[in-house]
């Protein structure tokens, strides 16, 4: 049994940039902690959490990995997550775990899109932030850098502690009045905090201007309640490397962060009578078990391993939870607690705790395991995931390789909510998309490691869509006659598009019947429709995924001998694809959203880069350092090649984000080439 309670825990996770010292700073904390006896080096390839050898080889984190430790009698989980935007996902999906995302931004680097897009994520979801400000000893302009900060995420973002002597040592100022820091008077900014504070709470708020002052332990419930309402982001000064400001970070996270019991609560839905409503967790073991699996991985020791945070009751040996909507419940026989690829066998996981399972193959990534007395279709409510936008298509490189490279596909993608892997009927094509190059060049040395298989790559196929911009009619007469019983089915109906509120688009087919008197058996309808849905997968001008059309089946003939289904299926088929063709159909082709981060002299280069790929500036944010964030949208034809395109350009100092936005119809002269080149599957019939 564990040897703390719900409310000693303190669930942290780690995020923020590339190569502002995040797996530095958690290996100084476990040192300080006495979990480890000497702080690893990312250089050494040794430290606790970037233990993959892919992270050894590139020097940066490729996954979330999961540390504990116990300081001041709390026991705090840590989550340290990959920086690079590539790996967003794997930051995005520590999120839900924890009641505080600390966001760590590096003095020399300044702030990036990905810390923008942490933080703009956590504050959406309501889940507290504080700011680690790293590498004091090497910032120029502290103070500067602190109104970057202030600019950037606003004036709730004060100082906690302020680095002395040059960022040599810190010095807390949220208790302490008195002194100077490198930042100015400590005074100043213990007023400016305890202010933030006292403003959440009104009798609090009488009682500072009464008397000027109220004590800490009056601030620590109005401070959590400042975390949790974002109207208050702590920041804290350390330099990882040189183990300053350690000892004050955890004091302040044992001290003042908040335990599973005070945090924002995760929201589970399910449905009751097909009425969906909300449920809302409480951070009690003696409550009905709810767990949520927010990771699951492949572990060279003990196979298929996933990681789970218990938000109500426990987890242990002696529970046998349901998972998801499962009838039978699954017998737990180990459960363990993380050390980076260490697992140490524990008894249970207590509410508001996270563990791991192993070797459950009926587990998955958002998996609920609960006791299902609370209903068997619960479901987590999860964060959006950025849309893998970034292609490659593959083949295996030997005979026979598809099938291994379809299973070992299959885990990658079941590890990694960001990647997908799709078959494209129209081109024959596997394609495995991501959120970028260096995100499927990781996941394809994976495959190769790991799972031993090798293969080929070339640039996909555009994903495009079709659909019709007008109204229109179609009929075919399907007639068979083979020596025996015949095939006989006659169908007339009519297409035009869903018109919804959907970016002026719409997907999905809708079916309706408008015969009558018998022209056509109802029994036969069915069929029809399945002929028409079969066209939806493969399109019918180019081989794309069809949608966006309502059908309306007018009128038909039938033979009391010869109807039969497959008649029918034929002739609605063939019917939709009469009526299709005439009734102006479009390819759509994918935009995407774009965020490119340049020196703010590169403005016109891009901006002209991006007008000859048929692209759309959409605004520019300037930043403080002189940095511009440019917003655009631009067909995802032309950015195939962009991320070498954005470093020949800016001399790889730019960087990017892209993320599905919408469909656009294709240009005349792009739809004619490619439905010129489309050639339709024969016909069996």
């Amino acid at each position: 049994m564990a040897n703390y309670t719900t409310n000693d825990i303190r669930n942290l996770a780690i995020v923020g940039a590339t190569g502002t010292g995040k797996t530095t700073l958690v290996e100084a904390m476990l040192f300080k902690a006495g979990v480890i006896g000497r702080a690893g080096r990312i250089e050494d390839g040794n430290t606790v959490c970037d233990y993959d050898d892919l992270e050894k080889e590139f020097k940066q984190s490729l996954d979330s990995t999961l540390v504990n430790l116990t300081h001041a009698e709390k026991h705090i989980n840590i989550i340290d997550t990959p920086g690079a935007p590539d790996f967003l996902g794997k930051a995005i999906g520590a999120l839900p775990a924890v009641e505080t995302a600390m966001v760590v931004i590096d003095t020399t680097s300044g702030i990036d899109t990905v810390t923008r897009r942490i933080m703009k994520i956590a504050q959406e979801r309501n889940l507290p932030r504080m700011i680690v400000v790293n590498k004091i000893d090497q910032g120029e302009d502290l103070s500067a850098f602190l109104e970057t900060i202030q600019e950037s995420f606003g004036t709730e973002c004060r100082p906690v502690n302020l680095p002395v002597d040059g960022g040599k040592s810190v010095i807390d100022c949220f208790e302490n009045t008195s002194g100077t820091s490198d930042l100015g008077d400590i005074e100043d900014h213990h007023t400016a905090i305890v202010e933030q504070v006292v403003e959440v709470d009104e009798d609090l708020m009488e009682q500072y201007l009464e008397k000027g002052e109220v004590s800490v332990d009056q601030l620590h419930d109005p401070f959590e309640r400042s975390l949790r309402e974002g109207h208050l982001i702590p920041i804290c000064f350390v330099s990882a490397r040189e183990d300053v400001g350690i000892s004050e970070l955890l004091d302040l996270i044992a001290k003042l962060c908040p335990s599973p019991c005070e945090g924002t609560k995760a929201t589970f839905t399910y449905n009751n009578d097909s009425d969906p409503q909300d449920h809302v967790v409480e951070a009690d073991q003696t409550k009905p078990t709810i767990a949520h699996v927010f990771k699951v991985s492949s572990d060279p020791f003990v196979g298929k391993l996933c990681v789970f945070r218990v938000h109500q009751g426990t987890i242990g040996s002696s529970v046998n939870p349901l998972i998801d909507e499962a009838k039978r419940p699954t017998r737990i026989a180990h459960v363990f607690k993380l050390m980076g690829k260490n697992h140490e066998e524990v008894s249970e996981i207590i509410a508001g705790d996270i563990g791991a399972v192993a070797k459950i193959d009926e587990i998955r990534t958002d998996s609920v395991l609960h006791d299902g007395s609370i209903g068997a279709d619960l479901k987590f409510t999860t964060y959006a995931m950025p849309k893998p936008m970034y292609g490659l298509a593959l083949e295996g490189k030997s005979k026979g390789a598809e099938t291994k490279m379809g299973e070992a596909l299959g885990k990658l993608v079941a590890e990694d909510r960001t990647i997908q892997l799709e078959r494209v009927q129209a081109t024959g094509e596997t394609v495995l998309r991501g959120l970028g190059e260096q995100h499927l060049r990781i996941k394809l040395l994976l495959l190769k490691d790991r799972y031993g298989v090798e293969v080929d790559t070339h640039t996909p196929t555009v994903p495009y869509k079709e659909t019709i911009t007008a109204k229109a009619e179609g009929h075919h007469r399907h007639k068979k006659q083979s020596g025996g019983a015949g095939q006989f089915g006659e169908v007339y109906l009519r297409v035009e598009p869903i018109s919804v509120e959907n970016n002026g688009q719409a997907e999905g087919l809708e079916f309706v019947d408008e015969t009558f008197g018998g022209s056509i058996p109802k029994q036969f309808l069915p069929a029809i429709e399945k002929g028409i849905k079969k066209v939806l997968a493969g399109g019918a001008i180019a081989g794309y995924p069809l949608g966006g059309v309502k059908v309306s089946v007018y009128d038909g003939k039938h033979h009391p001998v010869d109807s039969k289904e497959v008649a029918f299926m034929t002739a609605g088929r063939k019917a939709f694809i009469d009526a299709v063709q005439k009734a102006k159909p479009v390819l759509l082709e994918p935009y995407v959203s774009l965020e490119i981060t340049v020196p703010a002299g590169m403005i016109g280069d891009i901006s002209s880069d991006i007008s000859g790929r048929r692209g759309r500036i959409q605004g520019t944010d300037m930043l403080p350092g002189n940095i511009a964030i440019i917003k655009a949208e631009a067909p995802l034809a032309e950015l195939m090649t962009y991320a070498s395109q954005l470093k020949s350009i800016s001399a790889g100092a730019g960087s990017y984000t892209m993320e599905y936005s919408h469909d656009e119809p294709a240009p005349p002269n792009v739809q004619a080439d490619i439905v010129a080149k489309y050639k339709p599957h024969s016909d069996d019939d």
